[in-house]
């Protein structure tokens, strides 16, 4: 063995025993042949393992400072020689260094608690029409989820009989084995295999049930939809999630809502867009226009002189704030004017002389020029 046993673990002489064995530790997980697989590490980890061995132990350390090597040359326990003599258990062992110390002793927990445990949570996804989303209301809908079994009240058991506590770990859910290493002594804890943790069996399982003290049901909610909700908006409903387990309390229902898109009406956080087409005439001279709202029919005023693009607004006739549903946004109507393509031989002459009136006519002749400077065309 090659090296001072001290500078191996890279220690001063006269290191105590905890500092000793926090370089170990810290060594040893970096060099560990499971974390590390550089050439060389596992004959690394080997000299560690051999300078805790002797430095760890008062006698052999004594043995050691007073003689050297020569003075421990036959302590070497056969289990420190080579970690491949750890077998099957050594991953056990790294399984619970490596998830943290807590002061000499590595505990591995994976048991489950065994008093009531909380039902999960359910997500359920809600379509929406367009109107319903804006003005909300009452909403049925089915779910299906767990509930505790009404025959045997949860426990699982046949009426008239009762669960008894494990023999295999006297009813705490879990098994252990302690285990003497390198490290310190260690407890490894698991989920009893006999009862997967509940600490209890059934010898005689409900029929209801079959022993799980749940079964999956289907039923009918009502849920209310606040006026002003979107795509994505999330609802909980409280306790219709899964019913919990040993009288646990039951999870929650979350409802995701997703919005129908509207044909005529299109959605822009609380303000509605849509168009209005109206005639020439009545972009040039002004007119009042029945226009769909989801309120219904309003009556709007196209101003004389209106031009293509122009946005109109209707005040507060768009959606209702999500939590104050008093206040509103606005509906903003963009302005379509419709220019006919073919006109009669009468509507031509008027449109000539009114384009002769105002000196439209330009190099192309006819109506065009007239149109082009009206509406910037």
């Amino acid at each position: 063995m090659a090296g001072d046993y001290y500078d191996i673990l890279g220690v001063s002489r006269d290191a105590d025993k905890e500092e000793i064995k926090r370089a170990y530790r810290r060594l040893a997980r970096k060099y560990h042949p499971d974390v590390n697989k550089e050439a060389g590490a596992e004959e690394r980890f080997k000299e560690i393992n051999r300078a805790y061995e002797i430095l760890s132990e008062p006698e052999t350390r004594a043995r050691y400072d007073r003689f050297g090597e020569a003075g421990v040359s036959s302590t070497a326990g056969p289990g420190y020689q080579d970690f491949g003599d750890f077998g099957g258990f050594a991953a056990d062992i790294f399984e619970s260094f490596f998830s943290g110390f807590g002061g000499g002793m590595g505990t591995q927990t994976t048991a489950r608690k065994r008093g009531p445990t909380r039902g999960d949570d359910l997500r359920l996804d809600l379509k929406l029409d367009f109107r319903e989303a804006i003005f909300g209301g009452e909403k049925e809908i089915r779910i299906s989820h767990l509930e505790t079994c009404n025959t045997c009240s949860g426990t699982g058991a046949k009426p008239g009989t009762r669960p008894r506590n494990c023999s295999t770990c006297n009813g705490s859910g879990q098994v252990r084995r302690a285990a003497r290493t390198p490290f310190g002594s260690f407890t490894q804890v698991s989920v009893c295999p006999t009862c997967n943790g509940a600490g209890q069996v059934i010898e005689d399982k409900c029929e209801s049930c079959g022993g799980r003290g749940q079964r999956q049901e289907t039923k009918k909610l009502k849920i209310t939809i606040p006026a002003g909700v979107d795509n994505g908006t999330r609802l909980r409903v409280s306790a219709e999630g899964d019913a919990g387990q040993r009288n646990g309390p039951p999870g929650d229902l979350y409802v995701y809502l997703f919005v129908n898109e509207d044909p005529e009406f299109h959605r822009e956080g609380i303000n509605i867009l849509s168009t209005l087409k109206v005639s020439y005439l009545q972009a040039i001279l002004g007119s009042r226009v029945n226009v769909n709202t989801v309120d219904g029919s309003e009556e709007l005023l196209v101003p004389p002189g209106t031009q293509p693009g122009t946005v109109l607004t209707l005040e507060g006739k768009g959606v209702p704030r999500l939590g104050n549903p008093v206040s509103r946004g606005d509906h903003l109507i963009t302005v379509q004017v419709d220019i006919p393509t073919k006109v009669s031989a009468e509507e031509r002459e008027l449109l000539e002389k009114l384009a002769k009136i105002r000196g439209d006519r330009t190099e192309k002749g006819g109506i065009e020029g007239f149109f082009g400077k009206v509406f910037g065309t």
